[in-house]
C-alpha cells in the first residue's frame, strides 16, 4: 500500500479545490481581459463552478464526482459548440494562473497540475486564431 499523497490530498482536498475554482470564476467575472471567455458562459456561473469543481476533484486524484454525475468527461467534445481559439484559451489561462498563484502552494504538485491545465486549455481550442 502506497503512502504517497495524491495532488488532491497535497492541496488540501475539496476545500482547496473549491477555493481555486471560485477564485478562477471570480476573476473571469471581474477582469476585463477575460471578457472574451466570460461572454461564452451563461450569466449565472453556478453550474460551471460546480462542474469544474467536480472535474478537478477527480482529475487530481480525489473523488470522481464529475464522472459519477455525467459519465466520461469528453471535455473537448463538450466544449465543441463554443468557439475557442487562442484568445479564449489565453483568457482562460490568465484567470487560472492568477487563481493558482493565490490559492495553491508553490511546489512540484502545483507545477505538474499547471502543466496539465495548460495542455487541457490548448486541447480545447477548436477554432483558428
Amino acid at each position: 500500500m502506497s503512502t504517497e499523497k495524491t495532488p488532491f490530498e497535497e492541496f488540501g482536498g475539496e476545500a482547496t479545490v473549491r477555493r481555486l475554482v471560485d477564485r478562477f470564476y471570480d476573476l473571469m467575472d471581474a477582469l476585463p481581459e477575460a471578457y472574451v471567455i466570460r461572454k461564452i458562459h451563461q450569466d449565472d456561473l453556478a453550474s460551471a463552478r460546480q462542474k469544474l469543481f467536480e472535474y478537478f476533484c477527480g482529475w487530481l486524484g480525489g473523488p470522481a464526482l464529475y464522472e459519477a454525475k455525467y459519465g466520461h468527461p469528453r471535455m473537448r467534445a463538450r466544449h465543441m459548440p463554443f468557439a475557442i481559439g487562442e484568445a479564449e484559451r489565453d483568457a482562460w489561462l490568465l484567470c487560472m494562473a492568477q487563481a493558482f498563484d493565490e490559492v495553491l502552494p508553490p511546489g512540484e504538485p502545483r507545477d505538474a497540475f499547471w502543466q496539465r491545465v495548460v495542455g487541457l486549455a490548448d486541447w480545447m481550442r477548436n477554432r483558428e486564431g
